[in-house]
């Protein structure tokens, strides 16, 4: 495991042993991962996000962070995610509608890890509040909030997960929808010039893996990103949908 490298100056965080012990302790969570029903803070969760988050551990694996996101964006729900980053956690807050994240270390700090090493510990309802609520003591520091997009870009792109996310994988054809703003997003070299030609045709995972710079994986995380970025339009019944023969291979 990595150690972590938080600046100077930053908060302290838990240690990951203190969390667990939380966690396990009698009228704690009581398990690690995802909060489940019996959690006593679970009912503050939807049960549509509740099944969300369930149906990715029942396949077998821990969530990744992507999976989480991608779950809490779909439900539009504040949670908080603890992620463990080195012997440390990170208590990540998502305000969906808001489009914004609180994260009591630097988002540099945060984004300078390895994201495939920044493992979920467990979910549950924030406590943190956004700007201009009505709960003003519940307000971070303003220096903490942070915009979602840029959040949601990096974990798609070099976080653990590498195949497709099971809502728009399947025989379809991608396509850029009009007016998406990469203005505070990282990207350079193949990925610029895979989006543009995006813009203009509806393409097919086989064709996408064929351009330059790209790959089943590299094409996975650029459609994962620009699907959570409310950038992606997913066609069924354009032609290109026949010819998507690694649409299935999520999980």
């Amino acid at each position: 495991m990595f150690e972590p490298t938080i600046p100077f100056g930053e908060p302290e965080l838990i240690r990951v042993s203190a969390f667990e012990r939380y966690l396990h302790e009698p009228g704690g969570p009581r398990a690690r991962g995802i909060v489940r029903e019996t959690s006593t803070r679970a009912a503050a969760l939807s049960p549509s996000l509740l099944a969300d988050l369930s149906r990715f551990e029942h396949a077998g694996h821990a969530s990744e962070a992507l999976e989480v996101l991608a779950a809490c964006v779909r439900h539009s729900q504040q949670v908080v995610i603890h992620l463990q980053m080195g012997d440390m956690v990170v208590p990540l807050t998502v305000f969906a509608v808001e489009r914004l994240v609180h994260c009591p270390i630097s988002l540099d700090a945060l984004l300078k890890q390895r994201p495939t090493e920044l493992r979920v510990l467990h979910v549950e309802p924030a406590v943190l509040r956004p700007p201009g609520d009505n709960e003003k003591a519940l307000i971070g520091e303003d220096q903490h909030y942070h915009p979602l997009r840029p959040v949601l870009w990096e974990f798609a792109l070099r976080g653990s997960r590498a195949t497709l996310l099971p809502e728009i994988a399947g025989p379809v054809a991608y396509r850029v929808a009009p007016g998406l703003e990469l203005g505070d997003l990282r990207v350079t070299g193949a990925l610029m010039a895979a989006i543009q030609r995006l813009q203009g045709d509806s393409v097919s995972m086989r064709e996408l893996t064929d351009w330059p710079g790209f790959d089943i994986e590299r094409a996975a995380r650029l459609l994962n990103a620009l699907y959570l970025q409310s950038g992606l339009i997913i066609s069924r019944t354009h032609r290109a949908a026949s010819d998507s023969w690694f649409g299935v291979l999520s999980r």
